[in-house]
């Protein structure tokens, strides 16, 4: 069996990793834009190849697959899929895990998802507000805010997936700062409409969202385009340094386990974030007359307002969420693969170890704001340490030269994993690896030493329990999901049946 995989981060290199001890043994074939030192072993250990090339030209994708006539293609990152790399795939009969443009939109567009939700009325919704330029921005905050609540505390975000980059949370609460906040909220909407002109696949500039509080979580599924099969939860920490303080990044760690759930979140928030996957992809399929057959991701929130309630949608593993369960799944991982492609998921039994993981992602100075700086340093790893330490080295952001020297590519370096009995037990484990990952010409590194520690588990155990005491009083009231608002010389309002209201009449914003 020959399989082709495309993308090279740490996320790809678990994918890679995951497909080789298959028992099917197959030759494993890829592409990336750098020279992952982890795929690029694989894929000559299993007799494959490694090929560099723009992952995001579907004709080029599609050509290499054709040339080493593989069985089935694999997408790793997101880009491929919105550029249609799984389209051109399928048409030229090439069997793709990965979903296509169309059905990528529920990530690509954070504002075209959040309209499905409202359209299908899906549960787990946000208030929103899409623009076009910052200007028109900058006017409805400037009118609104002080009259309609969520207009002041708000999230602004690209509309359009990009990284993980750009969002701010402003919290407009006090009276002698709100010229201030305001003005804060203009500026960084001139930088949102500036940031997305590199981005032209979309009409939509800048989301303005209600500010939600709550732990955050992701919950990765397996579909067929019939049955949504979900795996363990994972929770991705995004800010740079410890207790969640800096810039947010892609992802500088990841914790799951023992079991299904994170210690935070029951079964029953459990089940009723998976129903909301599901729904999401019903809604995409019915909205497109296509069927969605890849990895499906809800990265979530248990909020005050609605209980379990979608964040943004991926359309593929998140990284580092991918390395938490691809490390546990005891199902051989081709099979499911098989299973997507032939629409028969629901008749697998998929099944993952009964363990803790920690991923701790180790980074260059300098990133994520100033990765230019990060770039070009020597790397060393002494990864026979850390296997004597028990855990498993993903290379990330890292590039293999001809010469055999590696170089940072400046992103996150690599991500180190460890699977144990308890979250603290893995997070020591991580932290032993630390000093076996060095950049030789002495440029600083720097990782997140508290995730899977106790004090930010304890912390976000109190969060979720606040939350969860207030959505349950609102449940039991008959008040979940419900705001209201006060507008001068009108009175209470409603602002959820003024967007529903907005909806109706435009497609164009919430």
């Amino acid at each position: 069996m020959k399989i082709m995989g495309v993308g090279n981060a740490a996320r790809e290199h678990a994918i890679a990793e995951a497909l080789e001890r298959s028992e099917h043994h197959p030759k494993i074939f890829w592409l990336a834009e750098i020279r992952n030192p982890g795929i690029f072993g694989i894929c000559k250990r299993t007799g494959g190849d490694f090929t560099l090339s723009k992952t995001t030209e579907p004709e080029k994708v599609a050509n290499y697959a054709e040339r080493w006539r593989v069985d089935f293609v694999i997408i790793g990152p997101e880009e491929p899929n919105f550029h249609g790399v799984p389209d051109e795939l399928e048409k030229r009969g090439i069997p793709c895990v990965g979903a296509s443009k169309d059905l990528a939109m529920i990530e690509m567009s954070k504002a075209d998802m959040r309209r499905l939700q409202w359209e299908y009325g899906i549960k787990g919704k946000l208030l929103f507000k899409t623009f076009k330029s910052s200007q028109d921005a900058y006017i409805v905050l400037e009118r609104y805010s002080d009259t309609l609540t969520w207009l002041q505390n708000v999230a602004l975000k690209p509309a359009r997936q990009a990284g993980g980059k750009g969002v701010k949370v402003v919290e407009d609460q006090q009276l002698y700062l709100h010229d201030e906040k305001q003005r804060f909220k203009s500026r960084h909407a001139d930088w949102l409409e500036d940031y997305m002109k590199s981005y032209s696949d979309i009409d939509d500039k800048i989301l303005v969202e209600e500010k939600v509080w709550g732990p955050e979580y992701t919950l990765q599924c397996f579909t067929d385009g019939k049955s949504v099969k979900g795996m363990p939860l994972v929770q991705d920490n995004k800010h740079a340094h410890e207790f969640d303080i800096g810039t947010e990044t892609g992802g500088m760690g990841s914790i799951s386990g023992p079991d299904f759930n994170l210690p935070f979140i029951t079964k029953e928030e459990y089940d009723e974030s998976l129903e909301i996957v599901k729904s999401l992809v019903q809604a995409i399929q019915d909205k497109t007359g296509k069927s969605y057959h890849g990895i499906v991701a809800g990265q979530m929130m248990l909020t005050e307002i609605e209980g379990p309630t979608i964040i943004e949608m991926y359309s593929r593993f998140g990284d580092p969420e991918a390395l938490n369960v691809l490390s546990t799944l005891k199902t051989d991982f081709i099979d499911i693969c098989l299973a997507i492609l032939d629409g028969e998921l629901s008749k697998l039994n998929i099944e993952f170890d009964k363990k803790a993981t920690v991923v701790k992602a180790i980074a260059p100075k300098g990133y994520p704001d100033y990765r230019e700086l990060a770039k070009n340093h020597p790397v060393f790893i002494d990864e026979k340490e850390i296997e004597r330490e028990g855990c498993k080295l993903y290379w990330g952001s890292a590039d293999l030269s001809e010469d055999g020297k590696i170089l940072s590519a400046g992103s996150r370096l690599v991500e180190i994993l460890a699977i144990a009995d308890d979250m603290q037990e893995a997070s020591r484990m991580v932290d032993n690896c630390i000093p076996y990952v060095k950049l030789l010409d002495g440029w600083g590194l720097f990782y997140r030493s508290d995730i899977g520690s106790y004090e930010l588990l304890s912390k976000r155990i109190d969060v979720a329990n606040r939350v969860r005491r207030l959505y349950h009083y609102r449940r039991e009231k008959g008040i979940l999901g419900k705001r209201i608002d006060w507008l001068p010389k009108v009175g209470k309002t409603d602002p959820v049946a003024l967007l529903k209201n907005e909806l109706s009449k435009s497609k164009g914003d919430g």
